[in-house]
């Protein structure tokens, strides 16, 4: 039986409030945080980036799709993987809804991974995701922004990412067997599953925040985008996260084939 602190009707109302005003300090820490992010200095970019898309090649302008602004989703699925990330997975899972609302705003949703397109169609329709994902296969793009890692930084155990470096790699001669089996769920190791690591990223074509994409070249935030941080988890729930995203691909798989 949990052991939890029991009390009254007024006890509870008294610490309800507290926490309320607790709650409403981290909203107006969150604005002050938001503020700050909106007035990061912008960095030009000059260098042309390809990616495969559902249309044919496209340029970093192109991924706009005529709106002024874009949003950027890193979506972990290398080239070496079987399978979308699961985490990646459960957030994209999201997108359809508001893909359109964004869109009414001037705002252009698209995930990008390295993956070749090929395989992100294949994914795409198994999900049954109709929102853009392009491919960034033999682009620099994914390592520029520092969502990617190349072997070559995994091994000297200092990458950049979350805007420091880091090593990901576990100890030395030691195995984990929660992080193996979180990697299997994409059919990697685990190196190379963490080589690549999930980010958000705005851009503007109208010069109001985020990257500018024009003939000329584009300009982001020094910050790059919003970092996501993670938790260790244990096996039982690594094995339930795999398990509860193995059989919603069963049930659309299941309505794909009807």
């Amino acid at each position: 039986m949990t052991d939890h602190k029991t009390g009254t009707r007024k006890e509870w109302l008294a610490a309800r409030l507290e926490l309320l005003e607790a709650e409403k300090e981290l909203t107006r820490r969150s604005d002050e945080l938001a503020r700050r992010r909106q007035e990061l200095p912008w960095v030009r970019i000059d260098k042309e980036y390809r990616f495969g898309t559902d249309e044919g090649t496209a340029s970093l302008a192109d991924l706009f799709r005529g709106r002024s602004q874009l949003l950027v989703y890193h979506f972990m699925f290398g080239p070496e993987y079987a399978a979308g990330c699961p985490s990646c997975s459960a957030i994209a899972d999201s997108f359809d809804g508001f893909v359109v609302h964004l869109a009414n705003h001037d705002v252009t949703l698209c995930a990008v991974s390295p993956a070749p397109l090929a395989k992100l169609q294949a994914y795409k329709r198994r999900m049954s995701w109709t929102f853009p994902w392009a491919s960034s296969f033999d682009s620099d793009f994914n390592y520029d922004f520092h969502v990617a890692h190349t072997k070559k930084e995994w091994d000297s155990g200092a990458v950049e990412y979350n805007f420091r470096v880091t090593d990901f790699r576990p100890p030395a001669g030691e195995e984990n067997p929660v992080l193996a089996e979180f990697a299997s769920c994409v059919g990697t190791d685990w190196a190379t599953f963490r080589r690549e690591g999930p980010a958000a990223w705005t851009a503007s074509g109208a010069c109001t925040s985020g990257w500018t994409a024009r003939h000329a070249g584009a300009t982001r935030p020094a910050c790059g985008g919003a970092a996501m941080t993670s938790t260790a988890m244990t096996s039982t729930e690594t094995a339930a996260l795999t398990a509860d995203r193995d059989a919603d691909l069963r049930q659309r798989d299941a309505r794909c084939t009807k």
